[in-house]
């Protein structure tokens, strides 16, 4: 029971943005809550429109709301994580071959899924955030590597499955229709076997 109750007490006090518990927890006027630098980076991006909106329910403000840490919320969050410490379960907690979660803040929790566009791996209940988050915008879930920012394009965010023998280098399919266009390619695993 104490495990649902404290399930249930992340989801409260979890960012949207994010996906980790509030660090220094904002409430904006519509009543939804973020960790203040997530909604400031979020606000920044919108700065030339000088019409700000809350990334969950799209109510618009202006001008620029203040922002201040709602205590309330951060010692909550505290509390939470001291006991999120103290109970977790540890058959959740990552071994060595395992990938973390890169959302969990305390106890790194072992990883599920990793996200091609967010370039970060979440244990299920972060994946069932980002879902919600992210559901229906192409964010493309693969499984859990620790290799993930070495197999992603840095330039199309997607996964380097090709080899250009020309430029000596892994791209993805993007890559071999622009700039490798006319190059000696072959897919990576029969580059790998090739080598072994």
């Amino acid at each position: 029971m104490a495990e649902a109750s404290i399930s249930w007490a992340e989801d409260q006090f979890c960012c949207p943005v994010c996906l980790d518990l509030l660090k220094t927890p904002v409430t904006i006027p519509c009543g939804h809550s973020y960790c203040m630098s997530c909604i400031s980076d979020c606000w920044d991006e919108e700065d030339w429109k000088r019409i700000y909106s809350c990334p969950q329910c799209r109510q618009t403000f202006t001008p620029r709301p203040v922002l201040g840490k709602n205590v309330v919320f951060a010692e909550m969050v505290e509390k939470l994580k001291m006991t999120r410490l103290q109970s977790a379960p540890a058959v959740h907690h990552t071994g060595s071959g395992d990938v973390q979660c890169d959302s969990c803040i305390a106890i790194k929790q072992k990883a599920v899924k990793s996200c091609l566009e967010c370039r970060s791996s979440y244990c299920q209940n972060h994946l069932e955030q980002h879902d919600n988050l992210f559901r229906g915008k192409g964010h493309n879930l693969m499984d859990t590597t620790g290799r993930l920012q070495e197999i992603i394009c840095p330039r199309h965010n997607k996964i380097l499955e090709i080899y250009c023998r020309t430029d000596q280098q892994c791209i993805c399919m993007l890559c071999l229709v622009d700039e490798h266009k006319n190059h000696d390619t072959v897919s990576t695993a029969a580059e790998r076997k090739e080598k072994q």
